[in-house]
């Protein structure tokens, strides 16, 4: 097994920012999946997450991931491009008045456009909507370089770090 070690970080917001995004391009569509097909979620899944080590969901059984996907207080949101799938958000709101930001992500063709601020801005708006108590991720040293200042400046605040050892 290959272990790394792994700073992870914790950020929270506990307020609606009222930032304001303006899309980076015609065409783009967020659409909400309603109980996703597992072949589908695990295309995305990998698609996005593959040259950042996402293991999680990998390492679930289809009845496991199945059973997460189709409980009404999680969430899958794609962004489309041109019709096109271009990256997804899950959502988890199983623990009350708090809602998890658990993957978020785009497929490598659609990175360094811009997409992938307006796409969160529309993630943290559709959380707000519901009115939580907080919202809140976590991101570590394995992922996309962008993706810890990208949530700072959406408004996310950090409230821990630690350091662990991952397999990749």
């Amino acid at each position: 097994m290959n272990l790394v070690d792994v700073t992870v970080y914790y950020l929270e917001m506990l307020a609606p920012t009222g930032r304001v995004v303006p899309p980076p391009c015609e065409g783009l569509a967020v659409e909400r999946v309603a109980f996703p097909a597992v072949t589908y979620y695990r295309k995305l899944y990998d698609a996005v997450g593959r040259d950042y080590h996402w293991l999680s969901r990998r390492k679930l059984s289809d009845e496991q991931l199945a059973e997460i996907l189709n409980d009404p207080l999680s969430e899958v949101l794609v962004l489309k491009v041109d019709g096109a799938d271009a990256g997804f958000a899950e959502l988890d709101a199983r623990q009350p008045q708090d809602v998890e930001l658990v993957q978020f992500g785009l497929m490598p063709d659609f990175m360094g456009q811009g997409l992938g601020r307006w796409f969160l801005q529309q993630t943290i708006d559709h959380v707000w909507s519901k009115r939580p108590d907080r919202f809140w991720l976590h991101t570590c040293t394995l992922d996309h370089s962008a993706a810890l200042p990208m949530y700072e400046q959406a408004g996310f605040l950090r409230y821990k770090e630690e350091q662990i050892r991952r397999e990749l």
